[in-house]
């Protein structure tokens, strides 16, 4: 066969509408308005405020390289905010790179350009890339800069990532230094999101902790002030992430009087750590973890090197004190319930992605055990009544967790050794030893449990495969219910019995989701497993652990957006108000076989992205009866109830109306 066919013998489609023409070279800062999600992380409201933390982040970087003591940070009318600092200021001399343009304007407009990358001008820097501003000015319908420098005034105005016209000189400034930006974000790219006024308050007070002594001014207008904003403030804190600690705890009786609190720094000069940490007494927990002043909420290698150095040191105390148990502490055991800020300043540090949610550099958990561990041991023998009360409170965590363990073993081993029975051989089990969290996806099919296996979170999520439609056990005897294997696999799944021998504390999973296709045939296997467990489990739904899963009907495609939709009405609204009057390509899936694994984690098995229907008894129905008989009259033995109920109904299946 020559390259002129393919699979099949049928002839490959000619090449001569893809040419040169096809190429697009997109120069600038026109990517950042195409793609700003690659840059920001999305359009919607965390994207917005991403704008806001980039600008304030400069000023940071000045205050932190001891360049300036002042941030002003001003929420206008028409979601405009304004931050100045009275740093160095951006240099306005002329590139030499860039002839014509002065280096206000190669920042501005240029994709990775700054003075961030070889450390000369700032030894550490949240800004790392060189998009940061240039961004900023990209997604904002007008950027306004003024820059005082050597007791003179520049500014320039840009408007969607253009310059409007040069750097002037706009006259003296004998008592002023530093960089002011103001700038509004594009409706076309964020629509009618606006700033939040208490959210950009938080991030000013919580950069103010995150470098003692600098000071940071708060104002906004008064239309926007409110009990939890005020017009106008400032933050300046001695203590830095103690005194953000101490406003946290407000006051609130912790296993130790005094907080686990300091500071030190890295060998060689490779920066420094601060950490304040305590343990209440009651609490749910909550860690704060920082980057050169960048938030990193899902944690990274600097949070892995604190909770090494805090077990680490728990255990050689307990050692210390004879302690036997002490060995068995884990870090888990440390950090449940405590409450914890961790901030970080190291040289080029590497994050996940642009939106530097997680810290990937593997020297800075070396780092920062290295920095803390001595401090560790210090705060715990420095007082020895202080360090036996920590250790006794985490060696009673880690007992009530070995307990735990012990009873789940236990729990577990009840569907299988005292049963002398194995689980079902289709069942993939997931890894935790603790039902809560965890899930049990019932699909149909082998080929629908095999991408559901590849989908799937190891860890909390178990997949049980089920040969097509099972027994209607609402019309079955109970020896047909007895003896059919499908039955039985879900009730040896689920080790919590059925019917008077419920036991919910044997329930294996936090969550059954019923998961089938999205058809009219995946509707009947649905409706015969909410009848099972109606009828032989009826506590199990009562008490919220039946779930459906929602997987798309349609894949939805134009350009490069693509969209999900359940049923027809739903690909019907999704073209009405998100594709409107453009082409869209429309795939329909026969089944959750046919999805890729990545589509269905996505669509509907990721709890980040998914949506579930909670099955449940209506509150009218607390008598469990009147459902009962619903159920007996269209599940039942009598098939004229079932065929009325079609009947009646036959118009709204076909789209011609809605019955609600």
């Amino acid at each position: 066969m020559t390259d002129l066919f393919g699979p099949g013998g049928a002839p490959l489609p000619p090449a001569s509408d893809y040419d040169a023409s096809a190429i697009e070279v997109l120069e600038g800062l026109e990517p950042v308005r195409r793609r700003p999600g690659m840059y920001i992380g999305g359009t919607d409201e965390r994207a917005l405020h991403h704008l806001a933390a980039e600008v304030i982040d400069n000023c940071m970087d000045e205050a932190v390289a001891g360049h300036a003591s002042r941030i002003e940070i001003t929420l206008e009318p028409g979601n405009r905010l304004t931050v100045s600092d009275n740093g160095r200021g951006i240099p306005v001399d002329p590139h030499p790179k860039y002839p014509g343009k002065s280096a206000l304007e190669v920042i501005l407009t240029t994709l990775h350009s700054g003075g961030k990358f070889e450390g000369k001008a700032y030894s550490t820097s949240g800004g790392l890339h060189g998009v940061g501003i240039s961004v900023v000015n990209a997604l904002s319908t007008e950027t306004v800069i003024e820059v005082a420098r050597e007791k003179k005034l520049y500014r320039q105005i840009f408007a969607k990532g253009l310059a409007t016209g040069p750097l002037e000189e706009v006259g003296a400034a004998p008592n002023r230094r530093g960089t002011t930006v103001a700038f509004h974000p594009d409706p076309e790219i964020f629509g009618e999101l606006a700033f939040d006024p208490e959210r950009l308050f938080r991030l000013a007070r919580s950069k103010a902790y995150l470098f003692a002594g600098v000071e940071i001014r708060w104002k906004c207008d008064p239309s926007l002030a409110s009990d939890k904003v005020p017009e106008s403030a400032v933050l300046q804190f001695a203590n830095g992430l103690g005194d953000a600690l101490a406003e946290q705890l407000e006051g609130r009786e912790c296993v130790t009087a005094q907080p686990f609190a300091g500071a030190a720094d890295f060998p060689d000069g490779q920066g420094r750590c601060e950490w304040a940490v305590a343990w209440p007494l009651w609490s749910d927990g909550f860690t704060s973890y920082y980057c050169n002043t960048i938030p990193t909420p899902d944690g990274g290698t600097h949070e892995a090197g604190l909770r090494a150095a805090l077990t680490k040191g728990v255990r050689a105390f307990g050692d210390l004190v004879g302690n036997k148990r002490a060995k068995d502490i884990t870090a888990d055991d440390v950090m449940q319930s405590c409450e914890c800020y961790l901030s970080v300043f190291i040289r080029n540090p590497h994050f996940q992605s642009q939106t530097k949610d997680r810290l990937t550099s593997l020297e800075a958990a070396r780092f920062v055990e290295a920095a803390m561990r001595d401090h560790v041991d210090h705060f715990l023998t420095d007082n020895m009544d202080r360090g036996r009360a920590l250790l006794g409170s985490i060696v009673e965590r880690m007992e009530e967790r070995l307990k735990r363990r012990a009873e789940r073993e236990v729990k577990r081993k009840t569907a299988t050794s005292a049963r002398k029975l194995r689980l079902p051989g289709k069942l993939t089990d997931c890894s935790s030893d603790e039902p809560a969290g965890t899930e049990l996806f019932i699909v149909e099919g082998d080929s629908a449990g095999g991408s559901a296996k590849q989908a799937r979170n190891r860890k909390t999520q178990a997949i049980l495969p089920i040969r097509g439609k099972i027994l209607n056990v609402a019309s079955a005897t109970a020896d047909k219910i007895r003896a059919n294997q499908e039955v039985a696999d879900l009730q040896l799944a689920l080790g919590c019995g059925i019917r008077d021998k419920f036991d919910e504390a044997a329930l294996r999973y936090e969550k059954i989701i019923i998961m089938t296709d999205a058809d009219v045939d995946g509707a009947h296997i649905a409706t015969l497993l909410m009848t099972f467990f109606f009828q032989e489990m009826p506590d199990l739904v009562r008490r919220g652990h039946l779930f459906l899963a929602q997987p798309p009907l349609y894949r939805l495609t134009a350009g490069t957006k693509t969209l999900y939709a359940r049923d027809d009405a739903h690909r019907a609204e999704l073209e009405k108000a998100e594709f409107k009057n453009k082409k869209v390509d429309v795939s329909r899936f026969k089944g959750l076989g046919e999805m890729n694994p990545n589509q269905l984690k996505e669509t509907t098995m990721d709890p980040a992205t998914r949506s579930l229907l909670k099955v449940t008894l209506p509150s009218q129905y607390e008598d469990r009866q009147p459902v009962k008989d619903l159920v007996d009259r269209l599940m039942g033995k009598n098939p004229e109830h079932r065929f009325a109920f079609i009947q009646s109904r036959a118009a709204a299946i076909s789209g011609e109306e809605l019955d609600a």
